[in-house]
């Protein structure tokens, strides 16, 4: 089992005849991803990848049975082009694209939430390099040979650091369940808490590596869902420890700006509620190993 994406899973590519977009579907399909499909409006009826481009999400999700997308679209569209994947059904998508209008995040979530009650989509992103369940389908823009098949979950805002904690586990042996980019935007589709719901669910997660960074409230929700919720260990890792406040660091949401929102201060709320908090980006995996060796000692083999 895998949270969020799996073999079977058909994909549809949002804004597929653009150049990053045409660029990643075929590393996607490479990796082994059921990609049916692309939207790009006014280029319905052409063929690229030998898969066909439509005008309209409802029209590609009648023809293909699709139920994830991929945003791939320029800024000032991208919301209207998640709005567009609810609209048409679509049970999950995944929005790479950087730069997003708060403005325009916060009409999506209200739509989302509101107009689109009934709606089943789960969005992760924007700002995100995606959903990977290794050796099965790749939904994004991470390298997918740094990830090794297992039972570890990994839930992240930074790409970038969840590449460097799947690198780290292969090299010790360690392989992933599902890998989850929330992004690094203030505000997005889904939160630490939700992922981590999913995690605690999946009978093929042992135990899930939780990577957050300075500014915002999510990962002290995480933290206290972890506290009352979760039966297995979470390991953390926390961006930016010599980040100065009220300077903005990276991401568009990397900036602290009230109080429990600076790095040191999340360590403390993870760790109060019993979360394994790595000290460095460089050993992320080897206290993946610690916290695993000493469940096993406790509580024997699987």
């Amino acid at each position: 089992m895998a949270i969020l994406l799996d073999a079977q899973t058909k994909v549809l590519v949002q804004g597929f005849t653009g150049r990053i977009g045409s660029f990643h579907a075929e590393e996607m399909i490479a990796y082994g991803t059921r990609v049916v499909g692309g939207v790009t409006p006014g280029r319905g009826g052409q063929s690229l990848l030998g898969r066909p481009v439509f005008n309209t999400m409802k029209e590609a999700v009648v023809a293909t049975g699709a139920t994830a997308s991929i945003v791939f679209v320029p800024p000032p569209f991208a919301a209207d082009a998640i709005m567009e994947a609810a609209d048409a059904g679509i049970d999950y998508c995944v929005c790479i694209t950087d730069g997003i209008p708060t403005q325009d995040m916060m009409r999506v979530k209200r739509y989302m939430r509101r107009y689109r009650a009934e709606s089943r989509m789960r969005l992760t992103g924007p700002n995100c390099a995606g959903t990977i369940t290794p050796g099965a389908a790749l939904l994004g823009i991470m390298p997918g040979h740094i990830y090794l098949p297992g039972r570890i979950g990994i839930i992240g805002r930074s790409g970038t650091l969840g590449y460097e904690a799947a690198s780290q586990l292969k090299a010790l042996g360690i392989g992933v369940s599902t890998s989850v980019g929330i992004g690094g935007d203030p505000v997005n589709g889904s939160s630490f808490r939700d992922i981590l719901e999913l995690f605690e669910a999946d009978e093929d997660t042992d135990a899930v590596v939780m990577i957050g960074e300075i500014g915002g409230g999510q990962e002290a929700e995480g933290a206290a869902y972890v506290r009352d919720h979760m039966t297995k260990p979470v390991i953390a890792y926390i961006a930016g420890l010599a980040a100065p406040k009220g300077r903005r660091m990276g991401h568009a949401g990397a900036i602290v700006s009230a109080a429990g929102e600076s790095a040191q201060e999340k360590v403390e709320i993870l760790q109060s509620c019993g979360i394994t908090v790595a000290p460095n980006p460089s050993s992320m995996g080897v206290t993946v190993a610690e916290v695993l060796a000493r469940r096993m000692d406790a509580v024997g083999p699987r």
